[in-house]
């Protein structure tokens, strides 16, 4: 469908598509647009009266020139998780790549985005020479090689080089999305964004009581979870995945991430891996895993809702500025019951797990006899208190929606879906959900 604003060329049968598409983004036409109309959109006036000269011998240089120019630019668009066609995060191609030709599997990121940026660089340059060789063409075409020339500015190339802070971000995000089961390391391309998860996923059902202590750690293998055949890496089981400041859950985001890392890149190289992820981050930390975790805490959300363009499929529950609670869900997996489960398995543990860590402060603010261990323990009894009451705070709206049983309907789309998610029965809202 197409309108005054959304204009279509045609061609007929003796003018391939190939030659008009070139024609029509040569530095000819560039010329002759901006004379004949110097704003920014162009009417069916403006293209219409384009003088137009066919020259079937070039057709057969411009044909594949043109081909190699639309494939190299669908390609890079395809590595953003973005498009329609995704299929897996470059880093990893690369890996399968490299694995391909010399059979040795690539044990460190840093050397998956090198390979990354050398495919890019290529292709950018064989985009440029690809636009510059049909410049020379269409140049020759319409004699006017006196006043133009074929060159053409970095600038004005559409596709992007390698850019490792946000080839990074998008590693992650990628990882997050293997987390949700909406990606798989056992296969490439979309794999789940609605329906039953039982469909696709095998479920296993795990080893975890469900009457232990909360603040018991356990491995991740005795909790409930998804996979994939061939998969080595668990898809989160109840679609909630905790980030606190401090490691509180066994399936905290950065736990899972740091396993990601090491299944994809082994045990050996994890910590040098986390490094390097942390350098390209630059949040503020001591350790790799503090700068990721600050990463999760503060700009992970910023950049999901950025790439999404206001419209996140990953969802933040936000209990305020004290990070007393956060916790991210995919939208394609909610359930009536997944607010109620979040309250009861997440944000009623974490608020055991804060009078705990008062108490066990107070003790050694009581019996200590160093003084800066004293001072450390007063401080961070502080913080704990003021997340406590932000979480009791939390709880009082988190209750209100659990017991409303809210169910979505995804084809809403998520502007209603957030708003609606955030509305109880009464027809109340709870701001519940990080804004956006």
């Amino acid at each position: 469908m197409f309108d005054a604003v959304g204009l279509t060329c045609f061609t007929n049968k003796e003018i391939t598509l190939q030659y008009m598409l070139g024609y029509l983004c040569s530095k000819v036409v560039d010329t002759y647009v901006k004379m004949m109309n110097p704003t920014l959109s162009y009417t069916v006036g403006t293209i219409s009266n384009l003088p137009f000269v066919y020259d079937a011998k070039a057709e057969s240089q411009i044909i594949p020139l043109v081909n190699g120019c639309v494939e190299i630019a669908k390609k890079e668009y395809d590595s953003y998780e973005m498009s329609y066609d995704f299929q897996i995060h470059p880093f990893l191609a690369m890996n399968q790549k490299s694995f391909d030709s010399d059979n040795s599997k690539i044990t460190t990121i840093s050397d998956s985005f090198g390979l990354w940026k050398a495919y890019t660089d290529i292709a950018f340059e064989e985009l440029k020479h690809n636009e510059e060789e049909l410049n020379r063409i269409f140049i020759e075409i319409y004699g006017l090689q006196e006043e133009l020339t074929p060159t053409v500015e970095d600038k004005d190339i559409t596709i992007r080089k390698a850019d490792l802070s946000r080839d990074i971000r998008s590693f992650i995000s990628y990882a997050v999305g293997c987390m949700f089961g909406r990606y798989s390391l056992a296969k490439e391309g979309l794999i789940f964004a609605g329906g039953q998860m039982t469909d696709i996923y095998q479920y296993h059902s795990g080893l975890m009581d469900e009457n232990s202590a909360l603040e018991e750690r356990f491995p991740l293998k005795d909790k409930p979870y998804y996979f994939l055949d061939g998969s080595d890496y668990f898809v989160d089981g109840d679609n909630i995945i905790p980030i606190s400041d401090e490691e509180y859950f066994a399936d905290d985001i950065v736990c899972r991430f740091a396993e990601f890392v090491e299944i994809i890149y082994g045990t050996d190289t994890l910590e040098e891996n986390l490094d390097f992820i942390a350098k390209a981050l630059g949040n503020k930390g001591t350790t790799s895993r503090e700068i990721i975790r600050n990463y999760f805490l503060k700009d992970f959300y910023t950049d999901h809702v950025k790439i999404y363009q206001k419209r996140p499929i990953y969802w933040l529950f936000d209990s305020g500025k004290q990070n007393g609670f956060k916790a991210f869900i995919y939208l394609h997996r909610y359930n009536a019951d997944t607010i109620g489960n979040l309250r009861v398995d997440y944000l009623h543990r974490i608020q055991r797990i804060y009078e705990s860590e008062i108490d066990r402060m107070q003790d050694m603010i009581e019996h200590s006899t160093n003084s800066r261990e004293v001072g450390a323990a007063t401080k961070r009894k502080e913080k704990l208190q003021k997340q406590l009451k932000e979480c009791h705070d939390y709880d009082e709206k988190i209750g209100h929606l659990a017991l409303s049983r809210i169910a979505l309907d995804l084809d809403d789309g998520v502007k209603i879906n957030y708003e609606k998610m955030q509305t109880a029965k009464d027809g109340k809202k709870y701001q519940v959900l990080a804004k956006i």
